[in-house]
């Protein structure tokens, strides 16, 4: 292999990874621990007047377990916003019958499918406050989370968005706990190393606070947008918005709990981080803030590894298969086995450092320490695999095509 591609694929995930550990960890220390932050929002935060969004689609299962943990929030001065995308279960009527007999849940019906960012731009344009916190139909939102999120948003005027911290509760199965390791060790190391440079790849679409105005500015969540909470990050900073993590702010969600529902979702992921990607390119060459350079250049070279390691892969596989044919002895690099080794104890460390971070916040963690030592490999593999097919599919996908919903593939409560 060339000496150089071979350093690429090596370095630039070890690079990574030592990044959002040491990140995490600063930004945990920094901002996280002591006297720094409280255990429990202000008396004042309490009094910050919130509008809760829920865009439903197919929901019934879970939503008014969903409305009902809305409703009960810490918050002296809140509504409830569902808006029905054009359900074909039990949906509409569920929330029809929990109006009736909640004057505070205002409920919206689109008709026919139109796409979350269309309810999402439904339910905030009759939204009364300024605060929004937005959350998805399977969502269990925490009490103080809403006080947490716009008690950031109200201290920082040019702060457009917050996100909070998703837990996961469907911990039956193998693929649900090692799922944990990803919202530990990765999503939430990487959030908190990006906010040290003061920027977000995305703001989680399950649980995020906006400030309307900002909304307003930048005109609402893209309707063509596959992935609506990316499209309106990256929206939100180019227009000179602040975006922050506030890991106070839980809300327990589900997970898919079958590969094929893990694939759907994790490609359907990749094709709006390649669709993001197009849109934004420009920030390379044209003005923009200096951290949404290093954004974008860390998910250019993340685009560039994932194709170099499967065309790397298959060469390996090509040149194993002629050695073998041709009857000559083919014996493996040591160089390769060093490098799976540094690699591997890279990811351990980083999973160990996450879970010893989100303790805080997930006391039950530690019971399934064991299996989220898997998730660094099956998040890299996965991340290759979306990614090789997900660009592809963008680049032939015809624009302007309204992004609809699909009935999600979630695992259990």
């Amino acid at each position: 292999m060339n000496p150089i591609l071979a350093s690429f694929l090596f370095l630039f995930p070890l690079v990574m990874s030592v990044t959002w550990t040491v990140g995490g960890a600063a930004r945990f220390f920094l901002t996280e621990v002591g006297k720094r932050v409280g255990r429990r929002p202000t008396a004042d935060s309490l009094d910050i007047p919130v509008s809760i969004i829920i865009p439903c689609f197919n929901e019934a299962q879970h939503l008014a377990a969903t409305v009902g943990k809305a409703l009960s929030i810490n918050s002296r001065n809140f509504e409830v916003i569902a808006v029905d995308d054009g359900s074909t279960d039990e949906t509409a009527r569920i929330l029809s019958d929990l109006a009736r007999a909640t004057p505070r849940l205002r409920v919206i019906s689109l008709g026919d499918n139109q796409g979350k960012a269309a309810a999402l731009r439904a339910a905030a344009r009759i939204a009364t406050h300024e605060m929004l916190i937005c959350i998805d139909g399977d969502a269990y939102i925490d009490a103080d989370a809403p006080a947490w999120l716009a008690a950031a948003l109200s201290a920082d005027p040019r702060l457009g968005a917050v996100t909070g911290n998703p837990r996961i509760r469907n911990r039956r199965t193998l693929l649900g706990k090692i799922q944990v390791g990803e919202y530990s060790a990765m999503i939430g190391m990487i959030k908190r190393t990006q906010t040290l440079f003061d920027c977000l790849f995305t703001l989680s679409g399950v649980i995020a606070g906006f400030r309307k105005s900002a909304v307003v500015a930048v005109d609402y969540w893209g309707l063509d947008a596959l992935t609506e909470d990316m499209d309106i990050t990256w929206r939100l900073q180019r227009a000179d918005w602040r975006t922050t993590f506030e890991p106070r702010a839980l809300v327990a969600i589900l997970t898919p709990e079958t590969f094929k529902g893990l694939w759907r979702q994790r490609l359907r992921w990749a094709m709006g981080g390649a669709q993001v990607m197009a849109r934004n390119l420009e920030t390379l060459w044209r003005p923009a803030p200096v951290n949404l350079r290093f954004l974008m250049v860390e998910m250019v070279l993340s685009v560039v590894w994932s194709y170099l390691l499967v065309a790397s892969t298959l060469y390996g596989i090509g040149a194993l298969v002629i050695t073998w044919i041709s009857g000559a002895t083919w014996t493996p690099e040591w160089t390769a086995g060093s490098a799976g080794l540094v690699l591997a104890a890279c990811g351990i460390t980083q999973m160990a450092v996450g879970v010893a971070l989100d303790r805080r916040y997930d006391p039950e963690i530690g019971s399934i320490v064991g299996h989220l030592f898997w998730y660094p490999l099956v998040f890299w593999l996965l991340q290759t695999a979306t990614t090789v097919v997900a660009y592809p599919m963008v680049a032939f996908r015809q624009r302007g095509i309204r992004a609809t919903w699909v009935s999600p593939d979630r695992g259990r409560s």
